[in-house]
């Protein structure tokens, strides 16, 4: 009788995300539904979105908070996260205790990645599931919201997306999902066991065969959900938001930039190369400017500091609000993209790379050559992926472009209209309505 009255009273057009990473949060996240929820207002859709009111995650950004659309309602629920439990005495390089480096070998870090791993399964959000889904059962009955969308990681948010479905069979239910789960590599950095394994494979088709619809982020991650699910996934990948970039305006820098832009594990080879073009060129030593802007690894930072031709002209650069970073671009040069050398690397598109095609300038990826990212970068001309290990072709393409920046040519690229947000939430109210 009450799925009867639900489905009657529904009103189509409200839509409840559940996110764990929202502003003030930072990091890439954050960026997917919230350019959506920004967005979704302007197809005729209310968005409600439900996220923790404390969460232990350090990387803020107040200036994000814009985007929010006063059509959104935030439900700001409390959480309790077990960090204190395993708290080391510094945090990682991330900004967040989430996830833990593998280069911390203390022993008390070794607990801890083991307990993380082993024992909060799927993640140390598992502890809101029940809370959320006892309050949110009775908001969507209030407000008569006919969708539902769970976004993961942390793949906790998934899970209260089963209970709610099982509650409110009527509900649309999707869940997204922008990074892998059981085969994420994270598992096995953090120790995870096979039984444990097991149950997050478990936990992974339970949400896979219960969604409404599955999205991802990538093809070849559709790819994997298919198989893994036996059924159709669709693929939005993420974005640009126009209006972010609305104020760039390109000059012609004093000395030729290229610059990296967020999260960085490791990036040796195009260190490499780089250090082979400045020990030929005195004029490139003279004349270039590297910066990395964001989180990167200690130890990758740390060797390349200790490199007394690469510390002459690299430079480490903390986070910058996102609302800065139009400045940023338009004096680069060279933007380089670097997809973690990892089992699922085909499938990575990281969100910063559609900034990079919408600031049109000529990106260095490092990965494969025949995943998704090297695919786009292809597609819109708008760069070249190289292998990681091929030091030669990194070195040769820096030299091209610098030779052109020298003879004063614009480095200049078309961009990708496709990748803009709004009409990613297009494609959205798309998938929505069948």
């Amino acid at each position: 009788m009450v799925s009867l009255y639900y489905l009657a009273a529904a009103m189509p057009g409200k839509i409840l995300i559940v996110t764990y990473y929202w502003p003030p949060l930072a990091g890439s996240g954050v960026q997917r539904w919230l350019k959506f929820v920004k967005y979704l207002p302007d197809f005729g859709w209310k968005p409600y979105v439900c996220t923790p009111e404390n969460p232990a995650f350090d990387l803020k950004d107040e200036s994000l908070e814009k985007d929010v659309p006063t059509e959104a309602e935030v439900l700001r629920l409390p959480i309790w996260e077990p960090y204190h439990l395993f708290r080391r005495s510094r945090k990682d390089e991330r900004g967040t205790t989430d996830l833990f480096f593998t280069g911390n070998k203390s022993f008390a870090g070794k607990i801890a990645t083991f307990i993380r791993g082993n024992f909060l399964i799927p993640d140390p959000r598992i502890f809101w599931v029940a809370p959320a889904s006892r309050f949110l059962e009775d908001f969507i009955h209030h407000e008569k919201i006919s969708h539902l969308v769970t976004t993961g990681p942390p793949h906790s948010m998934h899970l209260i997306g089963l209970r709610l479905k099982k509650k409110i069979p009527t509900l649309q239910w999707i869940a997204d999902f922008r990074d892998p789960w059981s085969e994420w590599h994270l598992l096995d950095e953090l120790g995870v066991m096979r039984p444990v394994k097991k149950i997050h494979r478990h936990l992974e088709r339970k949400v896979l065969l219960s969604a409404d619809k599955v999205l991802t982020v990538t093809p070849h991650l559709a790819d994997r959900f298919t198989e893994l699910g036996n059924r159709s996934v669709v693929c939005i990948t993420n974005g640009y938001d126009e209006e972010d970039l609305k104020s760039l305006s390109h000059k012609r820098s004093e000395l030729f930039t290229i610059r990296h832009i967020g999260l960085l594990h490791d990036a040796w080879p195009f260190m490499e190369a780089l250090k082979q073009v400045a020990e030929e060129s005195e004029s490139f030593r003279q004349s270039v400017k590297i910066e990395f802007i964001g989180a990167v690894h200690p130890g990758f930072r740390s060797r390349v500091e200790q490199e007394q031709t690469l510390s002459t002209f690299i430079r480490f650069l903390p986070y910058l609000p996102h609302e800065t970073l139009a400045q940023v671009y338009a004096v680069t040069d060279v933007l380089l993209l670097v997809i973690p050398d990892v089992p699922l690397a085909k499938a990575y598109l990281p969100g910063k790379m559609f900034e990079y095609l919408a600031a049109k300038r000529p990106v260095i990826g490092l990965g494969p050559e025949d995943g998704d990212a090297a695919d786009v970068l292809k597609q819109t001309g708008c760069g070249h992926m190289i292998e990681w290990k091929k030091v030669q072709g990194i070195k040769e393409r820096i030299l091209t472009y610098y030779s052109a920046w020298t003879n004063g040519q614009e480095l200049a690229t078309q961009g990708a209209p496709q990748f803009s947000r709004k009409n990613l939430t297009a494609r959205l109210i798309e998938e929505l309505g069948r």
